[in-house]
């Protein structure tokens, strides 16, 4: 054996600087992510105009608000499983098509039932695309920088709502609510070809199927071929299943992520979808709800960029935890602000900051925790888990308000699920990650140990 060749895969990926082939991955799972954010959240930016022109009443739009969560709930359990058997990248591609197409439908929807078909067709292939782009972005993370680098790709997601609520300002006014659904269609389509032609499949996920010849034509492409000694690592064997995320001492800090991931989706997405209709109600204009709503998403970014770093630090769970926790407050203030453009979008800022940057950190908690073999399993159920929030909490909303309850008490209400997640993550840290990282490991499984 040539003794200049002396690292395994785990050791390159892990010790080495970013190379430009790992940016180009995480540059793309990025790009999907800001899909993903842009589709998810259309249907917030256009359900004033959808019920001012249809006459729906709060609690139907609420139904219309969690058909594509469901489809996404869908979506990310069975495309999570694809992804550990069949590859990151090609079921990715399948679920980015699937959202092309259903995009494409919504803007012939003629009725609620036609709307909420297109919308969870589309959900489905959002949900799926979300725990492979994580996937492969955490694979191809060094570990000392993972929580970082897949906090900031995940920044696309709010960046892509970001962008869609200032678009969505100027094309509903001049071209209605369809042209929305029209746009996002066509980035999808935009996004199939580069990242076919651009994106190698995930190095790990190779390991586990002992395709030396595919790692290798990767590493050339990393610039480090010469270096690997044909040898995977720590990375680990196994089968995936839901059932495994419950097995091997996985069942507590799974649980604590379904519980997280289920507060902090059911706040954001109640806090998404209803900010814009409150906002309205309370005589706000429709540039300014949906500016509302972009504040939010770029709190969202720079927060999760800040608390990515700091968990690096210190550890993903504590800085989560106390994140949530410090976002509740603001989050709570929000329905005092709805009557004031300037204070609504500085109290959605704050949330933003605070409790969206934690939701998007817990993306890569959950992606550092599990295995390669179950990790897009694992991602994929906590995401379904979120869904489900992320479905009960529009829902309850439209509820609340078509039962008179006021912006204040919808917001309370909100920011109480922040400190659930806050507890939830906390708990996760103390007593899950802390005595795991307290576990003897010998000189190998030290060397390589996947974070």
């Amino acid at each position: 054996m040539n003794l200049n060749k002396t690292l395994d895969l785990e050791a390159i990926i892990d010790s080495r600087t970013v190379s430009r082939l790992q940016r180009v991955v995480i540059g793309f799972c990025a790009l999907v992510a800001m899909m993903d954010g842009f589709d998810m959240q259309s249907i917030a930016f256009v359900a004033p105009e959808i019920v001012s022109a249809w006459h729906i009443q709060p609690a139907v739009i609420g139904m219309v608000f969690s058909a594509g969560l469901l489809g996404g709930l869908i979506g990310a359990v069975v495309f999570g499983r694809a992804g550990d058997r069949l590859g990151r990248k090609w079921t990715l591609l399948c679920a980015v098509l699937l959202v092309a197409i259903g995009s494409f439908l919504t803007p012939f929807s003629t009725s609620v039932a036609t709307l909420v078909a297109a919308l969870f067709f589309t959900g489905v292939g959002l949900g799926g695309a979300m725990p492979n782009f994580i996937s492969l972005a955490s694979e191809y993370s060094p570990a000392a920088r993972r929580a970082t680098l897949v906090a900031l790709m995940f920044c696309g997601f709010p960046f892509g709502a970001v962008i869609g609520g200032l678009v969505s300002a100027k094309l509903i006014p001049a071209f209605g609510w369809t042209s929305v659904f029209t746009v996002g269609a066509a980035f999808s389509l935009l996004i199939l070809p580069l990242f076919a032609f651009f994106v190698p499949e995930s190095a790990r996920f190779l390991a586990l199927r002992g395709d030396h010849a595919a790692i290798t034509r990767i590493l050339t492409r990393m610039g480090c071929a010469d270096l690997w000694n044909g040898e995977v690592g720590a990375t680990a064997h196994g089968r995936s299943s839901v059932a495994s995320l419950l097995t091997e001492g996985r069942a507590p800090g799974t649980i604590l992520l379904w519980i997280t991931t289920f507060l902090s989706m059911f706040m954001l997405y109640l806090l998404i979808n209803w900010i814009p209709m409150v906002a309205r109600r309370n005589g706000l204009g429709i540039e300014s709800a949906v500016i509302a709503v972009s504040m939010l998403n770029l709190g969202g970014i720079l927060g999760s960029t800040a608390l990515g770093r700091l968990a690096d630090r210190f550890g993903p769970a504590i800085v989560i935890g106390c994140a949530y926790g410090a976002g509740a407050a603001a989050i709570a203030s929000i329905g005092y602000a709805v009557h004031s453009g300037l204070s609504l979008c500085v109290a959605a800022f704050l949330a933003g900051l605070f409790s969206f940057g934690a939701q998007l950190c817990t993306v890569a908690l959950a992606a550092s925790f599990y295995e390669t073999f179950l990790r897009a399993t694992g991602v994929g159920c906590s995401m379904a888990a979120g869904r489900v929030g992320a479905i009960v909490g529009p829902l309850l909303g439209g509820m609340l308000l078509g039962a008179g309850i006021g912006a204040p008490s919808l917001f309370i209400i909100a920011g109480m699920t922040s400190l659930g997640a806050a507890a939830a993550a906390l708990t996760m840290g103390f007593l899950v990650l802390q005595p795991r990282s307290r576990k003897p490991l010998n000189v190998t499984e030290a060397a390589h140990k996947l974070t």
